[in-house]
């Protein structure tokens, strides 16, 4: 399986981490840490180092309760740190966004993939994106972050997570966006009660069938804390379990704040599949 990326083109037979670099004040576990650009610039030089190849750049928090960014401030994040990065790393950058004028904006600054909790929804996103020759990941969310983890209730939450990110798939190829250019992300934490996420984790099979590579992110979230009792900091060992477990049962993205140990931990699921990273 391979993921283009515009001019890039990604290798997904050995599964791939995405470093997460968050140029906000308010992320849940790592707000303010790279809020300056120049931290947020080498904090991703440093990912790169410990193995990521891609890089996910986002300026707007989509924490549980967060508050919505302005396009301009978002722009004004994130745009600089991309540019840098575009002149300085061979890796695949991504932008964490859902607005039509940062998706622009960012991928005429270097970006190549377009990583959106809505799914490209907003109006003029997907359009945004596909006019760009963007890579894209569609990822499932119930509601919008300031109220998303108010009482979120399925029928059956698996087939219906899998119907939206198909249907999204369906449209991003519908306006001309590329097969092999389009990824999808089951939402784990975006508009789900912890029993929800947990069977999501428990049926990734269903979703690696759709025949999109499959991006998973439980970098520190909250699912991590309920089964260890540790604060977002403290879920390293936690995340690096659920990545393994996760590239076990076919995912080919794993989204991550700690990179060296997702890297071991991507590594070490790989070499029990009877393969070598």
């Amino acid at each position: 399986m391979k993921l283009v990326c515009r001019d890039r083109v990604l290798d997904l037979a050995l599964p791939a981490v995405m470093g997460i670099v968050n140029v906000t004040p308010d992320s849940f576990s790592d707000g303010g840490l790279h809020y300056e650009r120049q931290a947020a610039i080498e904090a991703a030089m440093r990912m790169i180092d410990a193995g990521a190849v891609i890089i996910d750049v986002g300026g707007e928090s989509t924490r549980p309760g967060a508050a919505e960014v302005g396009g301009q401030q978002e722009i004004d994040r994130v745009v600089p740190v991309i540019e840098a990065l575009a002149a300085r790393a061979d890796v695949v950058l991504s932008v964490d966004t859902s607005k039509p004028e940062v998706i622009m904006v960012a991928l005429r600054a270097g970006a190549h993939l377009v990583n959106d909790v809505r799914a490209l929804r907003m109006p003029g996103s997907l359009a945004a994106a596909a006019a760009e020759g963007a890579a894209v990941c569609v990822m499932h969310m119930r509601g919008e972050p300031a109220t998303m983890q108010s009482e979120p209730r399925y029928l059956d939450v698996v087939a219906e997570v899998r119907d939206f990110v198909r249907e999204r798939a369906d449209a991003c190829l519908g306006a001309g966006i590329a097969r092999d250019s389009i990824c999808i992300d089951p939402g784990i934490g975006f508009g789900k009660t912890h029993q929800h996420n947990v069977e999501l984790l428990q049926n990734l099979r269903t979703f690696t069938e759709l025949g999109y590579p499959l991006l998973i992110g439980v970098s520190r979230k909250g699912l991590i804390g309920i089964m260890t009792g540790r604060p977002p900091a403290e879920r390293v060992v936690g995340s690096a379990v659920v990545a393994a477990l996760a590239v076990q049962a076919g995912a080919s993205i794993i989204r991550a704040h700690d990179v060296a140990a997702t890297v071991d931990a991507v590594k070490v699921a790989v070499a029990l599949r009877g393969e070598v990273a």
